[in-house]
């Protein structure tokens, strides 16, 4: 039976093709060092296990209204007004499965075929094949590496068709880590304005942040800026809550209630007892969020030494989210490889190290490194890799 055309233009996500591999190395006894998470090493926090189990035992095991809790969405209400001086009302705030999926269902409700959005490279891999599957056209911008990786406002206006319909930022990024200051947003910010282009601001690393950096949210710098962006977000990176599946999308209360009407046939609701533990996330003690960001905060700060003493490697430095994201082309080409990509097959096959070729986020030469992994390890990998590099030197 043929399929349809919508997923056979879908392509493959490297990372999965490296997990796989990097799995199956494991099955044979090798000892591979995995740098390619995309979630937290730690355990969700206690007392919002615990609220989830008090939620199962009161019996709060049934179907929620579509968009969300009325308590969930109180809550995450709070946190904007506490940490971006933002108010939403409930009937502008979605309580989806997830991040990913109100980025999906976003789309869903936004694009018609041919519409156009546009994608700063590098990008979070579902970016494009979400904007493809509802029958958009991905328009990439590139983020210099000599620019931190970011988008000007040149670049955007140059970008902006008669078929754009909005466009992606991401801050703090996946996979560079870095993050955009105020004026730079502001900036993106009033020629969206001008042009009328939905801002769709991907904010999932808000509370991964290091050194003297700060989040800004684009939607807290105008009123009318407020009102031309939808935020994503969720508990999944702040909370190490990945495997609970609740995110959340906030802004025009007509997008919103498309969203909701979209989700009510298709996922019903979001998972009951997860609506639960995400209220204990937000309404309880935020000291476990701080300690897990200090935690990265140490480990981005030895490894970026030594990763950037590898020769060959050049690192834009991240300011947030707990990726790193060195350029490893010269590496590739003085250990006597093609491409990025065939670099870092052999680094999993001969040195035991997993990392994600920058290929499937849009630059091919550059590879991202988590570094949500214990310290121990990640010194390990990049000892492994260093040694890698050195002995193709030298043969």
């Amino acid at each position: 039976m043929e399929l349809a055309k919508r997923v056979l233009s879908l392509t493959p996500s490297s990372t999965l093709a490296i997990t796989a591999k990097a799995k199956e190395l494991k099955e044979q006894g090798k000892d591979v060092i995995g740098l390619g998470a995309g979630e937290p090493d730690f355990n969700t926090p206690q007392h919002i296990l615990d609220a989830a189990f008090q939620s199962m035992n009161e019996g709060h095991t049934k179907y929620t209204p579509s968009a969300g809790l009325p308590t969930l969405k109180q809550a995450i209400s709070k946190k904007f007004e506490m940490d971006q001086g933002l108010i939403y009302e409930p009937n502008e705030i979605i309580v989806t499965n997830g991040a990913k999926h109100a980025l999906y269902t976003l789309f869903q409700v936004l694009l018609n075929d041919g519409d156009e959005v546009i994608i700063p490279t590098p990008y979070w891999v579902s970016y494009p094949e979400q904007v493809k599957l509802a029958g958009g056209v991905p328009v990439y911008i590139e983020g210099l590496e000599e620019n931190q990786f970011k988008i000007t406002p040149e670049q955007l206006k140059k970008a902006i068709t008669n078929k754009t319909k909005a466009v992606i930022i991401n801050s703090p990024s996946n996979p560079t880590g870095v993050i955009y200051t105020a004026e730079e947003l502001l900036e993106l910010g009033k020629i969206c304005l001008e042009e009328n282009i939905l801002i769709v601001s991907d904010e999932i690393y808000e509370k991964l942040v290091y050194g003297n950096a700060k989040h800004v949210s684009i939607a807290q710098l105008s009123p009318e800026l407020k009102e031309q962006t939808i935020i994503i977000n969720g508990v999944s990176k702040s909370h190490s809550m990945t495997g609970w599946r609740i995110g959340y999308a906030a802004g025009n209360s007509q997008i919103i209630k498309a969203m909701t009407n979209l989700a009510s046939h298709s996922t019903s609701n979001p998972t009951t007892t997860a609506q639960y533990a995400a209220i204990a996330a937000y309404n309880g003690p935020q000291e476990p969020v701080e300690t897990m960001r200090q935690a990265f905060e140490e480990r981005l700060e030895i490894v970026y030494k030594k990763l950037t003493a590898i020769p060959g490697f050049t690192c834009v430095k991240p300011q947030g989210a707990f990726y790193l994201y060195p350029n490893v082309k010269q590496a590739a080409i003085n250990t006597g490889f093609e491409n990025v990509d065939d670099f870092a097959k052999a680094l999993l096959v001969e040195a035991n190290v997993a990392v994600i070729p920058g290929s499937g986020f849009g630059t091919p030469d550059n590879i991202r490194l988590s570094y949500a992994t214990s310290l121990e390890q990640l010194e390990k990998a990049i000892s492994r890799i260093h040694q890698f590099v050195e002995s193709k030197m030298r043969a």
